[in-house]
C-alpha cells in the first residue's frame, strides 16, 4: 500500500495507541461504569487509572518533532514574526475543539437528567466558555468543560513558546540552542514542580525532545547527537526520577532512528493504525461526551453488573471511534477546517460591513426627521 507523502505510519501509530491509552484513561476513571468494571477488573483499571494518562508524553514528543520539521527544518530561525504562525496554530486547534466543547455541555445537559455523579461538569457560564475558547481556562482557574481539555491549552503554548524561540534566536545556530536550553531547563527545574503545570514550560522538556529528535536524525553523526540527548536526560532522572520523561526520551530515540532509517514513512502499514491516528485529535476531543451520554444511559436504565458495565464500556468505545470518525470528516480535517473558518470569515465581513452602514442609516434617519 503506497502513503501519501504528507503521512507517516510510524507517527500515525503512535499517536492511534496514545489516543486509545487517553480514552481507556477516561474510561477507568469516570462515572459509574468506571466504578462497577473497577470492582470486578481492579488490577487493570487500577493501571489505566495511574499509567494510561502518560500517553500524553507521546503527543508531546511528536508534536515537537513535527513543530521542528515546521517551523525549523534545517535548524534554522524563523526571519518573519511568528505571530501569524501562532495564529494559524490557534485556528487548526480551536475551530474543532470548540465544536467539541459544546458537544461536551449538551451532553452534560443531557447527563444530568439520567444520573447524578461527579463526572459531570456544572452548567457552563459565559465566562467559563470565554475562557475555554481562549484556551485560558486553567490559567483563570476556570473547571474544566471536558475531560482532557487542559491538554490543548498546552500544546498552543508549547507552539507559540517555539515559535517565539526560534524568532528570538535569529541564526541558524542560535535559535535551535535556545529551544534547547529551554527543553534543559524544563527537564532540571519547571517539570519537577507541579506548581507550574498550567504552564508550557512544565511540558516543555518533553516537547524539546522532539524537536531535538528532528534536528539529530538531520546530521552526519545522527547517533552521537541522540547520545548527547540521552545523557542530559539521564542525568535530569538521576537528580529527579520521572517515568513520564523516561517515557518521552524513548519516543524521542524512536522518532530520530525512525526517520534516519526510513522506518518513520514505511512502517508499520497497518491501515487501522494509521487510520486511528489520523482521527486522533478527534478521539481525544469527543470521547468524553460519548463517555457521559453512555454512562448516563447507563445509570437511566439501572445496569448495576460488572459484564453490564464491560458491555457499556465497550459499546463507548466503539461509539466514541464512530463519532470521531464523522467529527473528523465534517469539523476537524483540513478542508472541513478550512470551509468553518472561510465562513466564520464571512460572517465577520458581513458584520462590519453592517456596522459600517447602521451609523449612515441613523444619520440619513436623523435628518429626515
Amino acid at each position: 500500500m503506497s502513503h501519501p507523502s504528507n503521512r507517516m505510519p510510524l507517527i500515525d501509530t503512535l499517536k492511534a495507541i496514545a489516543a486509545i491509552l487517553v480514552l481507556l484513561n477516561h474510561f477507568s476513571s469516570y462515572g459509574p461504569l468506571a466504578a462497577v468494571a473497577s470492582e470486578a477488573f481492579p488490577d487493570t483499571f487500577g493501571w489505566l487509572y495511574g499509567y494510561g494518562r502518560m500517553a500524553v508524553q507521546v503527543f508531546l514528543v511528536i508534536a515537537g518533532f513535527l513543530a521542528a520539521r515546521g517551523l525549523s527544518a534545517n535548524g534554522q530561525a524563523l526571519g518573519a514574526s511568528p505571530l501569524p504562525l501562532i495564529w494559524k496554530r490557534y485556528l487548526r486547534l480551536v475551530v474543532p475543539y470548540l465544536a467539541a466543547i459544546g458537544l461536551a455541555i449538551a451532553s452534560a445537559a443531557i447527563a444530568d437528567h439520567w444520573m447524578d455523579d461527579d463526572a459531570i461538569p456544572a452548567r457552563a457560564t459565559f465566562k467559563q466558555w470565554l475562557a475555554h475558547a481562549l484556551l485560558l481556562q486553567s490559567l483563570l482557574g476556570f473547571d474544566s468543560l471536558s475531560a482532557g481539555v487542559w491538554y490543548i491549552a498546552i500544546d498552543f503554548q508549547l507552539f507559540a513558546l517555539m515559535a517565539m524561540l526560534l524568532w528570538l534566536g535569529r541564526r541558524k545556530l542560535v535559535a535551535p540552542a535556545l529551544v534547547l536550553s529551554v527543553a534543559i531547563a524544563s527537564l532540571f527545574w519547571f517539570n519537577r514542580d507541579a506548581e507550574w503545570d498550567n504552564w508550557a514550560l512544565y511540558f516543555f522538556g518533553s516537547y524539546g525532545l522532539g524537536a531535538a529528535a528532528w534536528w539529530a536524525s538531520d546530521r552526519r553523526q545522527m547517533s552521537a547527537w541522540l547520545g548527547v540527548i540521552a545523557t542530559v536526560v539521564i542525568a535530569t532522572l538521576i537528580v529527579d526520577f520521572r517515568l513520564r520523561i523516561v517515557l518521552a526520551l524513548g519516543i524521542a530515540l524512536l522518532l530520530g532512528f525512525g526517520r534516519r532509517t526510513g522506518f518513520l514513512e514505511k512502517w508499520p502499514d497497518i491501515r487501522p493504525l494509521s487510520f486511528l491516528g489520523q482521527i486522533s485529535y478527534s478521539i481525544f476531543l469527543v470521547h468524553f461526551p460519548v463517555l457521559l451520554l453512555v454512562n448516563g444511559l447507563y445509570a437511566k436504565l439501572e445496569f448495576a453488573s460488572p459484564a453490564s458495565a464491560i458491555v457499556g464500556l465497550l459499546l463507548a468505545l466503539a461509539a466514541s471511534i464512530g463519532a470521531a470518525t464523522l467529527f473528523y470528516r465534517w469539523i476537524e480535517s483540513p478542508a472541513a477546517s478550512q470551509r468553518i473558518t472561510a465562513a466564520l470569515g464571512g460572517l465577520f465581513d458581513k458584520g462590519e460591513e453592517l456596522a459600517r452602514k447602521v451609523p449612515g442609516l441613523a444619520t440619513l434617519l436623523a435628518r429626515r426627521a
